[in-house]
């Protein structure tokens, strides 16, 4: 599975919206659906702000591991 196929898999599993994922990384609704449809690559700051809110591992964001639970 790739990177922006989990984040949206993920964001979808909380119950979240777009807009609400989007003001947590500072940016808008419509720039963030293009993180969710792989248009635009993600920094290596905004997948440890998704790791450490969703509670995940970034290893589990990016595709490495299927394990989300993370490493600490």
């Amino acid at each position: 599975m790739e990177y922006y196929e989990r984040i949206r898999a993920i964001r979808e599993d909380r119950d979240m919206k777009q807009s609400e994922v989007a003001a947590l990384l500072g940016t808008d609704q419509s720039y963030y659906s293009k993180y969710e449809r792989g248009v635009h690559p993600m920094t290596a700051v905004q997948i440890k702000k998704l790791a450490l809110f969703f509670n995940v591992s970034a290893d589990y964001l990016l595709g490495i591991t299927d394990t989300a639970a993370p490493i600490f």
